[in-house]
């Protein structure tokens, strides 16, 4: 989705003034910065972290911080028929260091699209792959999620997962966040659609059964991930255009406590919080993309973000403003809406 789309898209979606008959609006100058990709809207200090220099990443669409290795990131690629059950650790530089083939019962890479890092039932490090894409707009009777131990070896292997099978208690629907609460490690999972919605997992997973995704609360418009702090105190849930920080120091849903504007990428796919939580990491689709580093020091040094007010035409958990405080979604005008719901569905989807 190009800049200019996005811009236009979002201004009519937040309720931008438009005449009937009128000119897409043009894409606002902004001054000149000395990297083009970051505006001033970004916060200070933005900048790129490193590049995924492996061409068998050209699709990197979930990314997380390793809990065993300092400087060590996982990510893997979304779906098709030339990407296997395949996770790649890489470096600070963004050099592969070890390449991890998953093996098991149920394993595939059906659409992949985040990673976590938690805990397994021995409190150990653990590994969990979000195969929970649905390109057809909750097509399929059940998602997974895969688990393995987090390596201790940073070589190339294959490891065998435990595979956890669900299902949407209101439904099926397309996902792409994943997170694991580092407290009590439970799962959530981020719904991707117009009235996006936070879903909690069973406390425990059972890895024979089918597991239950109930929803507990709102998300931002089309979320493409979701990470948890490495205390807990916060999550955030990115979209293309920003990353909404929720504060869930007394639990989950957590209260909404900033939103992180976010540098322009081809396709803006991954998030994760960096080792010591004091910055977010942000990475895109596509071959040699960069990952960024955005500070958050000054961001949740801010006071919290007013609530904004329920509207009458929205659900109490609806968050359709992608946690800007606007208050809800503000249609500008019932064709020029329809219009561009349509347009961004599809280029959603296009991920």
């Amino acid at each position: 989705m190009t800049r200019g789309v996005r811009v236009w898209l979002a201004a009519v979606l937040l309720g931008a003034p438009a005449a009937t008959g009128a000119a897409a609006p043009q894409e606002t100058v902004e001054p000149a910065t000395p990297d083009p990709s970051v505006s001033e809207a970004v916060p200070a200090g933005t900048e790129i972290a490193f590049r995924l220099t492996d061409p068998r990443i050209a699709e990197s669409s979930g990314l997380a911080a390793s809990r065993r290795h300092e400087d060590v990131y996982w990510t893997h690629n979304d779906s098709g028929p030339d990407y296997g059950p395949t996770l790649y650790a890489v470096n600070g530089q963004g050099d592969t260091v070890a390449t991890v083939w998953l093996a098991g019962e149920g394993v595939e890479a059906r659409d992949w699209e985040a990673i976590a890092l938690g805990a397994d039932e021995a409190g150990e490090p653990a590994i969990y792959v979000a195969d929970i894409g649905d390109n057809y707009q909750g097509g399929w009777p059940n998602v997974r999620v895969y688990r393995i131990p987090e390596p201790r070896d940073l070589v190339d292997q294959t490891v065998t997962a435990t595979t956890f099978t669900f299902t949407y208690a209101d439904g099926g629907r397309d996902a792409e966040g994943l997170l694991v609460d580092p407290r009590d490690n439970r799962l959530y999972v981020v719904s991707k659609e117009i009235a996006g919605g936070l879903y909690a997992a069973p406390e425990q997973l059972d890895p024979d059964g089918v597991n239950t995704l109930t929803r507990v609360g709102g998300a931002p418009l089309f979320a493409t991930d979701a990470a948890f702090s490495p205390d807990g105190r916060y999550y955030a849930v990115r979209t293309y255009w920003n990353a909404t920080l929720y504060d869930a120091s007394e639990g989950v849903p957590g209260r909404r406590a900033a939103t992180v504007a976010l540098p322009e990428s081809d396709q803006g796919e991954s998030v994760s919080f960096t080792g010591d939580g004091s910055a977010l990491l942000v990475g895109s689709e596509g071959v040699q993309s960069p990952v960024w580093r955005v500070p958050l020091d000054d961001v949740l040094s801010r006071p919290p973000a007013p609530e904004p007010e329920p509207s009458p035409s929205t659900t109490e958990e609806a968050d359709l403003s992608g946690g800007d405080g606007a208050g809800g979604l503000i249609l500008a005008g019932v064709g020029v809406a329809g219009v561009a719901v349509l347009a961004i569905v599809w280029l959603a989807r296009r991920g």
